[in-house]
């Protein structure tokens, strides 16, 4: 089971791939910050927001787990709009999980 609230009858097969693989991603935790924001954001991308985020899915989940929650220095390389929405959209205020 993904989690995913999302379905992808309406996505083009690109979409749908790519919000497969931001559910399915090896750590748990980055499942559900990715899955959950591909599920709100996914439909509204332009190509060039899709290729940023394709970007992102393959950076290392502990990685991008750390860019995320600030205790990793974040490459500039990756300081992009759709990072910051990304980051912005996964609040501190409760537990990944919940």
């Amino acid at each position: 089971m993904s989690g995913s609230t999302r379905s992808s009858a309406d996505l083009d097969p690109r979409r749908r791939k790519v919000l497969f693989r931001a559910w399915h991603r090896g750590m748990r935790e980055m499942d559900l910050i990715m899955g959950r924001f591909a599920d709100e954001a996914i439909a509204g991308f332009d190509d060039a927001e899709l290729d940023e985020f394709e970007r992102l899915i393959e950076v290392p989940d502990r990685d991008l787990l750390g860019w995320i929650t600030g205790e990793i220095a974040l490459p500039e390389n990756y300081d992009s709009e759709l990072f910051r929405r990304l980051k912005a959209f996964h609040h501190h205020d409760k537990p990944i999980h919940v």
